[in-house]
Parts: C-alpha cells; structure tokens; sequence
C-alpha cells in the first residue's frame, strides 16, 4: 500500500529515531531508556459510545494494577490459558519452566494439534536450552532483551496422520531411521542436539526466537491474590521469516502456573501434562458470529514495530456497517498517547473459514478516516505535504482530529481510501462467559492483506463487548465537498518522541 515518497518518509523518520536513541544513554545496563514527557492528562479524543466502553478503557489505565519490573524475575512455571493460533494456522499449547540464576536454563513443552480446540494432539517438542537476560529494550519499551542458546530438541508423536506429515518432511537420518524405517508413536526422536551438532530444525520451521524479548507482569487484584504474566515475543506471520525474526512485539501471554488468573481450567491441565501425555482440553462451546454492539480491548494491546494501543469497535448487523477508534500509545501501559486513528465502513461476511474451524471469512472496507496526531515530529512531516494530499495541507496541530477523507486517505501515511482489506473472525466465551471477539493477526512486515491470498491465518489480542446496543454515528463525510476545508475538534494531548518509526508504520501493519 505504501508507494516511493512512504518509503523514503519511513527511512527519513528512521534516522531521526536511531539519532534520538544515541543520544540517550543509560549509566546502568538495566536503566530504563526514557524520553522528555510532558505532564500526563486524560486523553480523551472521542465520546465513547455506552458507559461500559469508557469504564472498560479506564480500568486498562489504572496505574495501580500493573506493575513490571526490568530485569524480570522469570523464575517460575509458566502455562497456556487457551489453545493458542499461529500463523499457518499452528495449534498449539505451551508449557515453560525457567530456572533460577546464575544457570538460566529452561526447559520448554509445546504441543501441537490438527484442530483450533486443542482436542486432537498431533505432536509434542521438549526443548532444553538455556536464557541470558541482555538490557532493557531501547525499541520496546518496558522489555527486555535475551539471547537463547538451545541444548537439545526431541519430538514425540501423537498420531498416524502426523507420522505421514512429519516422514515426508524430516529426513531419515534425522529420525535415526533405517533404510524403510518408519516412525513410531510415543518414541522419543531427538531432532536437535548442540554437543552432537545435530540439527533438524530447519524442515519444521522450529524457533525459539519469542525468548529473545520478554517482559512479565504482575496483576494486582484488591480482593484476590495477584496473577503473574509473561510476555514473549511475536511470531512472524511468513513461515519462512519466522527463523530469523527478531520479535519486536508480543504474542498471547503465558500464566504463572502458581499466580495465574482466575478461573483458568486450562492452566491446570497444561501444567499437569508431560510430552507423552499432552493436555486435551475440554470443548468450547460453539457461538455464532454476532458482531452486533461495541467492543473493547481488554488490555494494553502490543504490535510488532513498537506499538501499543487499544481499540474500541462497534457493528451495526443490520447495516453491515462499522467502525473503529485506535487510540496509539508510546508505553506499555497505555497511557503516554502518540495518536489516534478513526476508521469506519462496511464489511460483508463471506463464510466459514477452511482453515480455522469455527471462524468466519469476512471482507472489509474502509471509506472514512481520521486522524488525530500528538507527535512533533511527524506533524512537521504532515504540515509539508501539498494540498490535497493528506488533509488540510499546513493545517495539522497537535490533539486536533483532522478527517482525511476528502483527499481519499494520506499518502505521507500510506493511507488509501476507499481500501478493501480480508479479514478472519471468531468468536469464543471467556472464563466468565463473557462473549470475546477475535480478528486477524496483522502481516508483520506491514503489509495489508488487501487480496484472499493474504487473509489472516491467527487472531489478534481478544475484544470484550462492552455493549449490545448499536449507535453507529452516520457515514456520509460533511468534507466530500473539497471547497469546505476539514473540520477540526479539539482534544487534550500528551505525546512522546522515543519512538518515532511506529507513528508511520502502524496505520500500516495494525489497521484493525
């Protein structure tokens, strides 16, 4: 979607950003990298649409329940709470164990499955290795960087039909087989050692790289004990990519088998299982795909190129309409503002997905955009660009919402409108029966999957309604008419420049 001059705004920005962190420096290996920060106040660009909504956004901000800390104690068990999707789509459920300094080993089960309810177990992979803990993060912030050295990797298999998937993929010498061998359930096959300098990895696509970004969390609850989180690095959405990426964002957090959130059945029989016995989890009810009403995240959300943000979305069934308000975050925490984007259109679903059973096929379209920016920097980047081509032009300022309909999207931004994207939605209850929504995975090379090609084989962070009424604010744009100048709306800022490069990219990778 991005043409030339995008290219070149993005490398420009680059340098600037790579400028601003040398120019920083930490007295410490841990010291947090820092930027000047203007005085916090509420951000509070739009009305959100019912009082559930704006409470929800205010809960994800108290600054009391989170606490993080660099480095991270990792110590611990650290379990799956659901069966997780990778892009492929890869089933999957996960199961760590990180030891105590000074060693830092860790051991490491994931195991794989041929169905999106992790009832039907294919294979499992025990990995040994050991974690070295580097510096606080200066592109991520609030992470820490670490570098993994794997030991030994063995498989133990689940099935016939992963016996055929995996023969014609491993070779036999990897296996250890004889000539016409064949493979076995329940044998342990060592795919990978460093001592014996063995290594067949490469044919499944294995990596270990999320260990090479971390942060944990800790939840405190005011009348209940607190739940510890780990975060580890995304996965790359391209399978070939996913050896060597270097995770700049987060995949769905892993609960301390001890403090974990509560109820979490799953947790329980993650954490009781072994590579011979892999968990089964029980059957989630079926639900059908009803995107009526609003829907809010449930946490500070993380993208890969530094982003953070949360979302507020709300459908109208009946009209098939839509709309989406990004609010865009420098922080971890959410609550340093580095701008807002509001989207809306119509979708169409198209049907059930063959490839991630229970989730619906849809296309959507984006027809209305606009844009409220906090950062200096790209301001001065928008105010020179020539009318009509990203708004009014020299008419930018900070925390004030310009729609950039009227010029068909923002070319400095690589905003194209109307713009037809593929998406893959699924919906499921939560632990508390609360309905949760899940929408593709963005591509992590920022691209859009603006063909069926590249329509999302895994989900995003879960939305949580909020709301089941439906207020859709009308889609027809009072600035169609190009003679009557973009009409402005005040809004408290905050803003900060660490990060620069996520400003330009994130309409980009995470429309959605």
């Amino acid at each position: 979607m991005a043409g030339e001059r995008l290219i070149h705004l993005l490398r420009t920005i680059w340098m600037v950003f790579l400028m601003q962190v040398l120019s920083v420096r930490g007295s410490k290996l841990w010291e947090v990298p820092t930027a000047p920060l203007v005085p916090h106040t509420n951000l509070s660009t739009r009305l959100f649409w019912e009082p559930q909504c704006q409470a929800q956004l205010r809960h994800l901000q108290n600054e009391g329940r989170i606490t993080a800390t660099i480095p991270p104690k990792l110590e611990g068990h650290w379990v799956s709470s659901r069966c997780e999707v990778r892009p492929g789509p890869e089933f999957l459920t996960r199961s760590y164990t990180l030891y105590q300094s000074p060693t830092r080993l860790f051991r490491a089960l994931q195991h794989y499955y041929s169905d999106s309810e992790c009832q039907v177990p294919t294979y499992s992979l025990v990995i040994r290795g050991k974690l070295r803990l580097r510096q606080a993060s200066w592109i991520t912030r609030g992470a820490t960087e670490a570098e993994h050295h794997l030991h030994k990797v063995g498989m133990v298999i689940h099935s016939q039909k992963a016996i055929h998937h995996l023969a014609t993929r491993l070779p036999s010498s990897c296996l250890g087989l004889k000539a016409e061998g064949h493979l076995v359930l329940h044998r342990f096959y060592e795919l990978f050692n460093a001592k014996a300098e063995k290594d067949c990895l490469g044919a499944l696509g294995f990596s270990m790289m999320e260990l090479e970004l971390l942060r944990v969390e800790t939840h405190h609850h005011p009348h209940g004990r607190p739940a510890q989180e780990l975060f580890l690095g995304d996965v790359h959405t391209e399978w070939n990519e996913r050896v060597h990426y270097r995770p700049s964002g987060y995949q769905e957090p892993l609960q301390n088998a001890m403090h974990h959130i509560h109820p979490c059945p799953v947790c329980g029989l993650v954490y009781r299982a072994s590579e011979q016995h892999p968990p089964i989890l029980p059957p989630s009810p079926s639900i059908p795909l009803n995107l009526n009403g609003n829907w809010v995240s449930q946490r500070c959300e993380s993208r890969p190129a530094v982003l953070f943000l949360t979302r507020l979305f709300v459908f109208n069934e009946e009209q098939h309409t839509w709309e989406g308000t990004y609010h865009h975050y420098s922080d971890p925490t959410c609550r340093q503002p580095s701008f807002t984007l509001s989207a809306s259109g119509n979708y169409v679903k198209v049907g059930q997905s063959i490839k991630v059973r229970g989730a619906t096929e849809l296309v959507f379209k984006v027809t209305h955009a606009k844009v409220i920016v906090f950062d200096r920097a790209l301001l001065r980047e928008l105010n020179s660009t020539q009318n009509g081509r990203c708004g009014q032009a020299g008419g930018w300022e900070a925390g004030i919402e310009q729609d950039i309909t009227w010029t068909n999207g923002c070319d400095a931004l690589g905003i194209r409108l109307p713009h037809k994207e593929y998406e893959l939605f699924k919906m499921e209850v939560d632990r508390k029966g609360h309905p949760l929504l899940f929408n593709g995975e963005r591509p992590t090379d920022g691209s859009s999957p603006e063909r069926p090609a590249k329509r999302p084989t895994s989900f995003q962070t879960p939305m949580v309604q909020c709301s089941t009424s439906v207020r859709v604010e009308p889609h027809h744009s009072p600035y169609s008419d190009h003679s009557k100048g973009p009409k402005k709306s005040s809004a408290n800022a905050l803003h900060s420049s660490v990060i620069l490069l996520s400003l330009l990219n994130a309409w980009i990778i995470h429309l959605f």
